[in-house]
């Protein structure tokens, strides 16, 4: 990913290329969301593609960014964009809003912004390039620039304007989905459903997984399916195959169809196996190497700050295809075992050929007990042909394992968050 920052204007109209080099748009704007404690997130783009049709790129599928071109890890959902609540346009809404500045020198108009990417790979907006107003009377004259960050001013907003909602979502911004989740069931059902529409995506997803089923499915019938398919999207792949089984099979298909088509073909793939089994209880993602691979590419890659830590304790050699169903598995390299090799030691010469895969068919309990004899956090499973087709971690298991009201006892009570003002 790009680390220098980019500025929103200067972004718009760039070409949108997909991995092979593929032009498939161009871009029109960025949709930011606001935080309580930070500048607003950048979660996608507005891109435009071949028949004036505007769509929406997840940041999450976006690899580069710069002035002059975006490239993408794969396909493009083409349902057109529709904003939604608690998203904002850069181009369309955020440009030419006046602000405070917070040292007390005056207001000023908002002419660009810059977004920057952490060292985690995600995109936030890092500086606003202002104009203050004019000093001469002169009709040609222009206030003078001055750059600032978001913390440096303040949104001038119209007296007595509504935003509950909305500032129920920031104060929410920082909390841990399982909190976050607690969180929302605590709240009356209209404003739960009044939240629920506000909060991005990722974060609705992530709550959602922290949820019993009948709240799941609860929520996800009170969005529209583009937003449902959206969310199922954001999802892991498990998690929204086991959410969809519980579906009447023409509004599965249905969400199917709305889904992004690699995020569908994983679900698709899942509901084949029953749900008490490694096949219906694995994640198809797994990270896949080949036997030539280095310590040091593996070491980067379980680095990715969206991986799960049970899918990061590891990494799977198999002959190629190395996307699910792979060839052949040859074994597993784990992370500690990586770590006493210098980075150059291929994958091939450490390798763990001893692990016994589980086949797709065995049942929770099974893999409960090899989880458990091995004290392992994840396990290859493989299909008949010993390909390599997902991992189940122990976090899947024991969702499955524990009874189903287990996530209504909390007993953490330090980290319950109570909400103020959400009556009603």
């Amino acid at each position: 990913m790009s680390t220098q920052r980019v500025f929103v204007a200067r972004l718009a109209g760039c070409a949108v290329f997909d991995p092979a080099g593929d032009r498939l748009g161009k871009v029109r704007d960025v949709v930011v969301v606001y935080r309580s404690t930070a500048a607003p997130r950048v979660i996608g783009l507005v891109c435009e593609i071949p028949g004036r049709r505007q769509v929406f790129l997840s940041i999450g599928r976006v690899t580069s960014i710069n002035t002059g071109q975006v490239i993408t890890s794969g396909l493009m959902n083409v349902r057109r964009f529709k904003p939604r609540n608690g998203e904002v346009r850069v181009m369309a809404e955020l440009l030419g809003r006046r602000v405070d500045l917070a040292d007390g020198t005056g207001s000023a108009v908002i002419e660009d912004v810059g977004i920057e990417p952490n060292r985690l790979g995600e995109w936030s907006v890092g500086q606003l390039f202002l104009r203050k107003p004019k000093t001469s009377a002169s009709p040609f004259a222009k206030g003078p620039t001055t750059f600032a960050a978001w913390s440096e001013v303040r949104e001038q907003r119209t007296p007595g304007e509504s935003q509950s909602a909305e500032q129920l979502v920031a104060s929410f911004s920082e909390l841990r989905p399982a909190d976050l989740a607690n969180t929302l069931l605590d709240l009356p059902q209209q404003r739960r459903m009044e939240v629920a529409e506000e909060l991005p995506d990722e974060r609705l997803a992530d709550a959602l997984e922290e949820m019993p089923e009948d709240e799941q499915m609860h929520i996800l019938d009170g969005l529209g399916d583009e937003r449902a398919a959206d969310i199922l999207d954001q999802m892991e792949p498990d998690d929204a195959a086991d959410l969809l089984a519980q579906l009447p099979k023409n509004r599965l298909e249905h969400l199917l169809e709305l889904m992004e088509p690699e995020e569908a073909e994983d679900v698709r793939m899942l509901l084949r196996y029953s749900p008490d089994t490694a096949g219906g209880l694995m994640t198809p993602e797994p990270i896949v190497l080949s036997a030539d691979a280095t310590v040091a590419e593996a070491l980067a890659l379980i680095r990715r700050h969206e991986l799960h830590p049970a899918l990061a304790a590891s990494v799977f050699l198999t002959l190629p295809p190395f996307e699910t169903p792979t060839g052949r598995l040859l074994g597993v390299v784990h992370f500690q075992r990586m770590l006493r090799y210098p980075p150059h030691e291929r994958l091939g010469a450490i390798v763990d050929d001893t692990l016994e895969p589980v086949p797709v068919t065995a049942s929770a309990q099974e893999v409960a007990r090899m989880l458990a004899s091995y004290d392992l956090v994840s396990l290859p499973v493989v299909d008949q042909a010993h390909r390599l087709v997902g991992a189940v971690s122990v976090d899947d298991v024991l969702d499955y394992l524990l009874p189903e009201d287990w996530r209504s006892h909390d007993t953490d009570d330090e980290h319950h968050v109570p909400v103020t003002g959400a009556t009603g």
